[in-house]
């Protein structure tokens, strides 16, 4: 991992610290997954997944209410419904939005995937990381859902085809990027 997003990193570390106290499972996704497994970039946010149940939505809001804002019920609104809440780092003002696991095949499967990878934080860190592959394919979801006009997103998927070149499972890039929807951008990317 690239030393260029430490503060992000630093401020991640701690609040999966407090996930893996609670026994949430989670992994890191976004810009940070996308450097680790291509080319680094700064970031102002952290992604993760986690498999937030309501109840532990609840537990981490108190627990993390020290040194994160969090809006409790919008955390357990969130764990109820599958969908996202964000916690804000007092001290540093870096956000960090927590998307709830689904439940779709392919929501599972990137979570059965999942790695632990290590992160050069002071301490070094071991973290759970979307695979490349996975990385890859929801890069390509929020880029087409996006209009296909964001730069970064485009940008992030060519930097780890480049860097995990050969690497690639592209077998499972194919199957899921058939089932999702997306294999014309993934054809795309890997000719360039």
């Amino acid at each position: 991992m690239s030393p260029e997003i430490p503060e992000a990193l630093r401020v991640a570390v701690r609040l999966i610290e407090m996930l893996e106290d609670l026994g949430v499972a989670y992994h890191l996704g976004g810009s940070i997954a996308s450097s680790v497994h291509g080319i680094p970039r700064m970031t102002q946010d952290v992604d993760l997944v986690a498999h937030v149940t309501p109840e532990a939505a609840t537990a981490l809001a108190r627990i993390a209410s020290g040194e994160f804002y969090v809006d409790a019920e919008v955390a357990r609104a969130a764990a109820r419904e599958r969908t996202s809440f964000n916690l804000i780092h007092r001290d540093s003002g870096m956000k960090i939005d927590i998307f709830v696991r689904g439940s779709e095949p392919f929501d599972l499967e990137e979570f059965r995937r999942h790695r632990r990878e290590r992160v050069q934080v002071q301490p070094p860190y071991d973290l759970f990381v979307k695979t490349p592959e996975d990385t890859l394919l929801r890069k390509l979801q929020w880029y087409r859902l996006g209009g296909e006009v964001s730069d970064r997103q485009w940008a992030d998927v060519l930097g780890v085809i480049r860097t995990q070149a050969d690497r690639l499972d592209r077998p499972y890039l194919q199957q899921w990027s058939q089932e999702l929807g997306v294999a014309d951008l993934l054809e795309r990317a890997l000719s360039l």
